[in-house]
């Protein structure tokens, strides 16, 4: 699980290559696996748009949207950060994010918090090690 948003010009395109790359590794496993973009851009990100984008990246991933105050409630809940910053147009300002991704064991309880910039390799090893301790 991993928040972010749509128009985000490195971090957010970067973990979903990434993730499509763990799913790659990890072959037959990767039925088992569950990837899920949060938007914390619910003014541009529409549930139309993640519908397009999100699987852009693997058929399986999935985008959630949710309304700014729900937005608001679930970031704070997982204690991610994120904030607006002013572009040259109201229309083209970027947010500021926090990049990590949760993964749950296969019981739903969370395990790992894996840090932007973790290779493809190493989280797949990690995600094999939890599907095979179920």
């Amino acid at each position: 699980m991993f928040f972010g948003y749509t128009q985000c010009p490195d971090v957010c395109p970067t973990n979903l290559s990434t993730m499509k790359r763990v799913l790659e590794i990890l072959g037959p496993q990767a039925a088992r696996v569950q990837v899920l973009f949060i938007t914390v851009d619910p003014e541009r990100d529409t549930r139309e748009l993640l519908a397009q984008y999100v699987p852009a990246f693997h058929p399986s991933f999935v985008g959630l949207y949710a309304d700014p105050a729900r937005t608001a409630e679930t970031a704070k809940q997982f204690k991610v950060f994120y904030q607006k910053q002013p572009g040259a147009t109201p229309q083209t300002y970027t947010v500021d994010h926090s990049a990590g991704t949760y993964v749950y064991d296969p019981q739903g309880r969370l395990r790992l918090y894996v840090r932007h910039g973790e290779t493809a390799e190493a989280i797949a090893h990690d995600i094999q090690r939890l599907l095979e301790g179920e």
